[in-house]
């Protein structure tokens, strides 16, 4: 079987694309270039070109990703650092990013996340209630202490 040339041209066409659908880091390009069989100074050269022609911009996905995981998700800050610093995302985008969460908002989303999973266990023993409000919280990244301070006031308003 032989390879068949890509031109440059095109694959750059399809990057622009890529990036253009959704927004994209570093680390999801160079995987798809790889995956394309591009390396070295043809991938720097690509992105490059991405960056300049602003299809690629890590402060934009990063603010974006925060944005979508935190507002659909209901992702904590904690899952949300530790899916960027996955991806490779510099400390200055992460905490930059993370600015796009209000205090207020963040505090209003975690209630209404842990009365949620509280009312959806209602039928369940209250330790294992509890139990399952701490797993489902935990599992998307909130603070141990936004947790326990939930299911707390859920705890004393059933009394």
């Amino acid at each position: 079987m032989v390879e068949q040339f890509i031109p440059i041209k095109v694959i750059q066409q399809k990057l622009e694309h890529y990036c253009a659908y959704q927004e994209r880091c570093h680390t999801e390009v160079t995987q798809k270039l790889k995956e394309l069989g591009i390396y070295g100074n043809q991938m720097n050269r690509i992105i490059s070109h991405l960056i300049e022609q602003n299809y690629l911009n890590e402060t934009r996905f990063a603010e974006h990703f925060v944005r979508g995981k935190f507002k659909i998700k209901k992702w904590g800050k904690k899952k949300l650092l530790r899916e960027l610093k996955k991806r490779n995302i510099s400390d200055w985008n992460i905490k930059n990013a993370m600015k796009e969460i209000s205090d207020t908002n963040y505090w209003e989303s975690g209630q209404a996340l842990a009365e949620k999973f509280w009312k959806s266990n209602e039928d369940r023993p209250l330790a294992e209630q509890k139990k399952k409000v701490w797993n489902a919280m935990q599992y998307r990244g909130w603070e141990t202490e936004l947790i326990m301070e939930n299911i707390l006031r859920l705890e004393h308003q059933k009394e």
